[in-house]
This record gives C-alpha cells, sequence and structure tokens, in this order.
C-alpha cells in the first residue's frame, strides 16, 4: 500500500530549487531526530537525490545513550536506518575535536568570564553551517536541507530569513549568525509546518523515530548539569569570592561564578535584606557577585560584537530579542550599540541579540553577541 503524506506537509515543505529536481542533489543534515529524518524525506519524495551526512561531535558512552542527546551513538544508528528506509546514501564525518575546541571549550571559558553562553548558536555558526556547507559543495548538493524551524523567503534583494510558523518551535533567534552567502545555499523544509505535522509525516512514513522526544537544548551536557562539565574542563570556575551590593557593601560569600547569572534571584542565599536581591553583573577579574534590587537590572543599551547582518539595521526601528524565551522589544542599533526605547531587565553578557524588522517582525534582521549592558538612569 502506498505511503500516504499529510497534504500540509508536501505542500509547504518547499527545497525551492529551479528546474525539475530530479536533476538536483540534495545533501540533509541529518541528526537522527525526527524533525532532520522528515527532512530527508521529503526530499527523497520530490525525486532529487539525496545524500545525508551526521556529524558525530562527541564521545559516545553515557552521553550518547541519553534520551534528548544529538549527533552521537544512538542518533547515527537512527539517522543511519532512516537512509537505509529510504534509499539514499548516508555518511558519518567525526567532528568531535573541532566540536571540542569550538563549542565545548568555549562554553567553559565563557562561564570562567562571568557570562552566559549559548553554545548552540555557536555549534551553528561553526560545525553544523560553515562545515557542512563546505561538505556539501563537495559533495556536488544544489543546496543543503536542515530540519530547523525557520522559514526562507525569497524577497526583493534575494533570500531572507525568516521566523516559523509554529512560533513555539522558531528556532530564529538561534540562527542570528547564518550569512547571506549560507542563506542562499540552505533550505528549511520545516519552517512553514507545525511539529504535529512533522510527526504525522513520520508516522505516516513508518520511520521508526516518529516518536523520538525532541533534543535538548545543551546536547553534550549531561542531565543539564552544565556545572559540572564546567568544574572538570575548568577548576578555577568554581573559585570562591565575594558577594557584594551594588552600594559596596560586602553581603557574603559565593560558591563560584559558574553557579550565577544576569537577572537570578533564586539561590544567592543572602538573608536579612529589605527586599529581593538580583544579580545584577559578574566581575570574573575581582571573583566578585555584584547584586542589588530588581530596578538595578534596569538597562538602557547595550554593545554588540561579533555582529552579522542580513540587511542595514543602523538608525533603523528594530525588534530586539535578547534571551532564547524573551518577548522582542523596540529597540534601534546607533552603530555598535543597540539602544532600547524602554530600559530591558535580564540583559547578560554572552548571550545574543536578534534583531528583527519592525516593520515585518517575521524578518530576522541578524544580530551579535552582547559584550557590556549599559544601566538605565535610575527612576526614583
Amino acid at each position: 500500500m502506498a505511503t500516504v503524506i499529510s497534504p500540509a506537509g508536501l505542500a509547504q515543505a518547499d527545497f525551492q530549487l529551479a528546474g525539475p529536481l530530479k536533476d538536483r542533489r540534495i545533501v540533509v543534515a541529518m541528526s537522527g531526530g525526527v524533525d532532520s529524518s522528515v527532512v530527508a524525506a521529503l526530499a527523497a519524495r520530490s525525486g532529487a537525490e539525496v545524500i545525508g551526512v551526521t556529524l558525530q561531535l562527541y564521545d559516545h558512552g553515557a552521553k550518547a545513550k541519553r534520551v534528548g542527546a544529538c549527533c552521537a551513538g544512538q542518533d547515527i544508528r537512527d539517522a543511519r536506518a532512516v537512509a537505509d528506509r529510504l534509499g539514499f546514501a548516508h555518511y558519518v564525518h567525526d567532528h568531535e575535536s573541532r566540536f571540542r575546541d569550538t563549542v565545548i571549550d568555549q562554553f567553559a571559558d565563557e562561564y570562567l568570564a562571568g557570562r552566559t553562553p549559548i553554545p548552540c548558536v555557536r555549534c551553528n555558526m561553526g560545525v553544523k553551517f560553515t562545515d557542512l556547507f563546505q561538505l556539501a559543495r563537495d559533495l556536488g548538493a544544489d543546496c543543503l536541507a536542515t530540519g530547523h524551524y525557520v522559514r526562507r523567503i525569497m524577497g526583493s534583494a534575494g533570500a531572507e530569513l525568516h521566523r516559523a510558523v509554529d512560533p513555539a518551535r522558531d528556532q530564529s533567534y538561534f540562527l542570528f549568525a547564518t550569512t547571506q552567502e549560507q542563506l542562499d545555499f540552505l533550505r528549511f523544509p520545516l519552517g512553514g509546518l507545525e511539529k504535529s505535522v512533522v510527526r504525522e509525516i513520520a508516522r505516516d512514513l513508518g520511520l521508526g523515530v516518529a516518536g523520538k522526544p525532541d533534543s535538548q537544548d545543551i546536547c553534550f551536557v549531561p542531565d543539564g548539569d552544565y556545572t559540572t562539565l564546567v568544574r572538570k574542563l575548568r577548576p578555577e570556575a568554581e573559585d570562591r569570592g565575594e558577594i557584594v551590593h551594588i552600594d559596596g557593601t560586602v553581603l557574603g560569600a559565593h560558591k563560584g561564578l559558574i553557579h550565577y547569572t544576569v537577572g537570578q534571584r533564586r539561590g544567592i542565599d543572602i538573608g536579612g535584606q529589605t527586599e529581593p536581591l538580583y544579580v545584577i553583573r559578574l566581575d570574573a577579574a575581582t571573583t566578585r557577585v555584584i547584586v542589588g534590587p530588581r530596578r538595578a537590572l534596569a538597562v538602557a543599551g547595550a554593545r554588540i560584537g561579533e555582529a552579522n547582518w542580513l540587511a542595514e539595521v543602523d538608525r533603523r526601528p528594530v525588534l530586539a530579542k535578547v534571551r532564547s524565551m524573551a518577548k522582542p522589544v523596540p529597540a534601534q542599533m546607533n552603530g555598535d550599540r543597540l539602544v532600547f526605547a524602554a530600559p530591558e531587565y535580564g540583559v547578560a553578557p554572552g548571550q545574543a541579540a536578534v534583531l528583527y524588522d519592525a516593520a515585518e517582525p517575521t524578518r530576522v534582521l541578524g544580530g551579535g553577541w552582547i559584550e557590556e549592558s549599559f544601566a538605565a538612569e535610575p527612576t526614583e
């Protein structure tokens, strides 16, 4: 009996390639999860030649067996099983050393420097897009397709990056560093689909990964215990120091900078205060945690480094998203400084500031890394 795929899935999974797809070669980045497996299935059904590629990013062992991991032992086997079922070639490339150097070590160094890192962006910037991009080119591909939930839309000036249709799955914040050259070559067939439709397609195709849990954000951190990993790689990250009020009063001692982040309220363990205290900033040079009332978290702007722009942003009204779960807020870029229309809270160095077009809020204009923030003027 022929497999029936959701009409919505077929209608919206567009690989955006000129000419007959039977004459095209599509390389699919396969993590072993349901999303990339469905992309591979849709590519195979399009008539194009499909090649699946999986990057092994870290050692097998216990991490590879953990539910919610990616790019390791069981996931590689799952990707290969999908390729075998659909009848296309599948290759595994060992990028463990590069992943460790460019993602894991930097993750630890960022915490040591008192910053709050986003390793998923660094991974996309390096081994996933840069390395896979070149690998797909070497294989003679017409495009590289991934299971990310974003949309690639052709605008008047070329390919644009837009939010996914499903807001709960949108990954545009983590893809701000995608360059225009990469965007021209990349395809995101799932950006117009809801996750429920993707799982329906996987079930209709009889893919064994149809019910597989989604991977967690930080795939290389066992059980979400990032402090154990950082402590192992950088033991000095747990050097103790002082907890200091913004007025200069020493309130107590902390147990290591890796246990704190800007905006944190719980776990500071300082009693006897007349109002709740929050982490205002981390001073790695003095190993101090600076705390204060919530109003001290108010930020007027931030300096942005390592910026990647997909359109002109200087002096342009934008919507800025400064945390993955934050709501985009009105702002403007003035040179390398992001200025908020109203004070913003919880702006942490090491996080990303991603800008969207104020006139077309689904469009990603690019973004950069928050290097430092500038306190808002007191209102009291």
